[in-house]
């Protein structure tokens, strides 16, 4: 991959598969290993990674309360992540019904990157900054970035 501009990203968002190693951990827990993400490319937004439901360890998940609504994407339900006899509240969501568009978003998994380990091909993940957002920064992926101090407005 060359290096990409979340200011190319599009809006309303675009899904594209990724085939390199993705990789979600709680210290020596692994919670997922997948070569089948899911990229949500938006403008602003470094990506956020979907990862098969198959992929991800069940008995890692627990439903959360609360929900969240997206324009395009729908209702998102959120799940504690709990590995390692460490507990992540709502620190992943999902799109049980998610609006046609977006359909291949069904039975897949996003974590946010704040306090889990995330790795794309054996390189760790930075956060997009802000606790509200979830993308995940890799050396391809460039900004400025909403969520960055300053970007209230954007």
């Amino acid at each position: 991959m060359g290096q990409e501009s979340v200011w190319d990203y599009p809006r309303p968002p675009r899904i594209e598969p990724d085939a390199r190693e993705v990789v979600v951990r709680s210290g020596d827990v692994e919670i997922a290993r997948t070569r089948k993400a899911l990229r949500l490319l938006e403008t602003a937004s470094p990506p956020t990674f979907y990862l098969p439901r198959a992929d991800v360890r069940a008995d890692a998940l627990v439903a959360a309360s609360g929900t969240s609504y997206c324009e395009w994407k729908g209702e998102a339900r959120y799940l504690t992540v709990v590995a390692g006899g460490r507990r992540f509240d709502a620190a992943a969501w999902f799109y049980p019904q998610p609006e046609p568009t977006y359909a291949a978003l069904r039975d897949h998994v996003a974590f946010y990157p704040h306090e889990l380990a995330c790795w794309v091909d054996g390189v760790r993940v930075v956060p997009q900054p802000g606790r509200f957002y979830a993308g995940w920064i890799t050396p391809e992926v460039v900004g400025p970035f909403k969520g960055e101090p300053g970007s209230a407005g954007w």
